[in-house]
């Protein structure tokens, strides 16, 4: 389990889509099991931002959910009974079950991240590349969220998720990775609570008064009304 923090426009969503092969970069290189990004698909389940996504787009839960097959079939293969099987199995640990038939944008901000977590878990990838999967959802889908993806992990999947939310990285995510145009840092959670480390990442974004960072709103800063969010670094006040 690894988050990616880092400010809006800091490179964070561009890291998912290079290492998914939805983006070439522009020097270097990249391997991603050993291989270029893009030829290992099949092993990889990239969930965008639920910003990015067309939710008038005519699917039901359960074709987008299927969506997640499509890797392992091929072009000219249709779905059969494992896939069907693996779909309805994806559903349920969601709790997406009973929406099976529902329009995707007719759905709540917490039940479309769950559908679309149902499409990554119907793909059974090694490595889950998400984007904001906790963003704009409750407290409850967040923590559901976040077990099912402790319980791949415990499984030995790979979780990479970007996250504006400090608390929750550091609740969650063993692992984390700061960065604004550069890897600023990369270790244990407790990063998140170092300062220093925030004050790189952020920049003007962060102020640091006494014993705690508030970091103030951006685009993607949606929690609280007055649009800023303080991440407490004594132990126990977080």
């Amino acid at each position: 389990l690894v988050a990616i923090i880092g400010p809006n426009g800091g490179g964070k969503t561009t890291l998912l889509k290079l290492i998914a092969g939805i983006l070439r970069p522009w020097t270097g290189t990249i391997e991603v099991f050993g291989a270029r990004p893009g030829e290992t698909a099949s092993r990889i389940a990239y969930v965008p931002q639920a910003e990015l996504v067309d939710w008038s787009f005519p699917v039901t839960v359960w074709n987008v959910a299927m969506m997640g097959r499509y890797a392992r079939l091929g072009l000219l293969s249709r779905p059969g009974k494992p896939d069907h099987d693996a779909v309805m199995a994806a559903l349920e640990r969601v709790g997406m079950a009973a929406h099976r038939d529902t329009q995707i944008g007719s759905l709540s901000g917490g039940q479309r991240r769950r559908a679309f977590l149902a499409r990554a878990l119907a793909s059974d990838p090694e490595l889950y590349l998400l984007d904001e999967p906790v963003t704009g959802v409750d407290i409850p889908t967040q923590e559901d969220l976040m077990a099912l993806l402790t319980g791949e992990a415990a499984r030995g999947r790979t979780i990479v998720a970007t996250t504006h939310d400090l608390a929750a990285a550091a609740a969650h995510f063993p692992l984390v990775v700061a960065v604004n145009g550069r890897i600023i840092a990369s270790g244990s959670a407790d990063l998140v609570r170092d300062p220093e480390v925030l004050a790189r990442t952020y920049g003007g974004h962060l102020l640091v008064l006494g014993d705690r960072a508030v970091l103030l709103d951006d685009a993607h800063h949606h929690d609280t009304p007055s649009g800023i969010e303080e991440h407490y670094h004594e132990e126990g006040r977080r």
